[in-house]
């Protein structure tokens, strides 16, 4: 197995809009248009592993959350060729795998619940409409506590949504949110995500397992620490053939991302840090044509990166 060059490193932040207002305004322009998502967008065997990729639908972001480092007519253009409005704001999918390896029944992040946008949310009733029972699932992995990715921990009614799963979250994640001095170490621009990240984290504390680079969630999934998204994210890859890689948010972009994948994101925490574990995981998929599965990607998240020139391109998987 190759070296892991990942590793956490201190917050710098850019100039980004407070949570609260995107939360109030983003998702609207494209709800009507875009609010049925298909239960399972797709099926595929890798190694030991089947995993059904569920949509939890979509979100919506501004131009200067995916790209703040382009000029307007390039942020124009990135936009639209995400499907995008001309208020340069793009729909932004979430795509999450369940994975059965054995017994096990291992979902990787449970996408916003009630908790963000009103076009997201459907992965819990998803589960149900394709004949799984949420008691079923026996782990649940958080790639990091933002809450699109952990705001569906907690049900509507405050029960857990996976009542019988081992949650895992990586050791950095839960020490950065659960601090008990997170007001003054955390960012003002960040203690609404603190705030959502601490209520859904507390609710799995009695039954959480911390994870820390390259341990294995079971037996061929093994734990890659992408921080700088967060400090403590992390993706997943998954043994079999080329391997498979659960980006998660490390690469949130099929357009961005692999075109120029030194550009900030706007919500990483550490950007330069963001920046270099995203090079770095997008060559080593490269070299060794790993699948890819991305998180906010185009449905259903799956394909490879093929250099291009200086940087890449994201190849869907037919």
């Amino acid at each position: 197995m190759a070296t892991r060059v990942f590793g956490p490193r201190g917050p710098s932040f850019g100039r980004r809009p407070a949570l609260a207002a995107l939360l109030a305004t983003a998702g609207a322009p494209l709800l009507g248009r875009l609010a049925r998502a298909d239960t399972i967008t797709r099926r595929l065997r890798h190694g030991r592993f089947d995993i059904e990729i569920f949509s939890d639908g979509f979100i919506t972001l501004p131009a200067d959350i995916i790209a703040p480092d382009a000029g307007p007519a390039t942020q124009a253009e990135i936009i639209r060729r995400l499907g995008g409005s001309a208020a340069g704001e793009a729909p932004v999918r979430v795509n999450i795998p369940l994975i059965r390896a054995g017994d096990e029944l291992i979902l990787v992040d449970t996408g916003s619940g009630d908790k963000f946008q009103p076009s997201a949310g459907r992965l819990y009733d998803n589960l149900v409409a394709a004949g799984i029972d949420p008691a079923t699932v026996t782990r649940v992995v958080l790639t990091h506590a933002h809450p699109d990715h952990s705001g569906g921990v907690i049900l509507p009614d405050g029960s857990l949504a996976y009542p019988n799963a081992i949650w895992h979250v990586s050791a950095a994640e839960w020490d950065y949110w659960m601090a008990p001095d997170f007001e003054t170490r955390i960012p003002a621009a960040l203690h609404s995500f603190a705030l959502a990240a601490r209520r859904d984290l507390s609710a799995i504390a009695d039954r959480v397992t911390l994870l820390r680079p390259d341990d294995e969630v079971v037996s061929g999934m093994q734990v890659l620490d992408t921080a700088g998204h967060t400090p403590g994210h992390i993706s997943l890859e998954l043994a079999g053939a080329d391997g498979l890689i659960v980006t998660a948010d490390a690469a949130t972009n099929v357009v961005v991302s692999f075109e120029h994948p030194r550009w900030r994101f706007g919500f990483d925490i550490d950007q330069d840090l963001a920046i270099r574990n995203r090079t770095r995981l997008i060559e080593r998929a490269a070299a060794r044509k790993a699948r890819l599965l991305g998180y906010h990607w185009t449905e259903p998240g799956l394909g490879y990166a093929e250099p291009h020139g200086q940087a890449f391109r994201f190849v869907p998987e037919a």
